[in-house]
């Protein structure tokens, strides 16, 4: 599947959630990851992400697609992030 994460988080746990959804997904803006995830490490990548927010003050959006055969990223101004993943 293809999964979109959208976070606005508490600034002391920015970092811990980028470095979580880098293992899985894409960084291609600030507070916004996207990719190809197995249904496996989706689960996982939630797991991960509900032992680091608050959930009183964080907040993790998934925008999930079953293909990205309709979809079409159109992107204007300064590109950030990029096609790596770090482990």
């Amino acid at each position: 599947m293809f999964v979109i994460v959208v976070y606005d988080v508490q600034v002391k746990r920015v970092a811990k959630v980028l470095k979580v959804c880098r293992k899985y997904l894409y960084w291609v803006q600030n507070s916004v990851l996207e990719g190809e995830i197995t249904l496996a490490d989706f689960e996982e990548l939630k797991r991960d992400l509900k032992r680091i927010i608050s959930p009183e003050t964080d907040s993790v959006l998934f925008y999930t697609f079953r293909t990205t055969r309709y979809t079409e990223r159109i992107s204007i101004g300064l590109q950030k992030g990029g096609e790596d993943r770090f482990l």
